[in-house]
């Protein structure tokens, strides 16, 4: 892949510098993204959320159920509230992974 050490030493120079800007950055600022619950349902570790767009993802405005990362997310929110979450695709579903409050 490299045939000299020069070029291993600036490739890792450039990942080490990614790293560090990501590391500077607050967890989750650039993909927070915010909308209303519709409804929680506990049992099935699922939210729905009518959302604005999903920037990371790709996605318009709409209305979505989302399992969620930690079913204890699903405590802190009730239909109606007003959050800002961040939501993934894991393994092929949508996730919440980070929920609170719409300042």
């Amino acid at each position: 892949m490299y045939t000299d050490c020069k070029a291993f030493l600036e490739a890792m120079k450039r990942l080490l510098g990614v790293l560090l800007l990501l590391a500077v950055l607050p967890a989750g600022a650039q993909s927070m993204s915010e909308g209303e619950v519709r409804k929680v349902d506990k049992d099935a570790q699922k939210i729905t959320i009518k959302h604005g767009p999903l920037k990371n993802l790709d996605m318009p405005p709409m209305t979505m159920v989302f399992r969620v990362k930690d079913a204890a997310m699903l405590d802190a929110v009730k239909k109606g509230d007003k959050v800002k979450f961040v939501a993934e695709n894991v393994g092929g579903q949508f996730v919440v992974t980070e929920i609170g409050p719409a300042q």
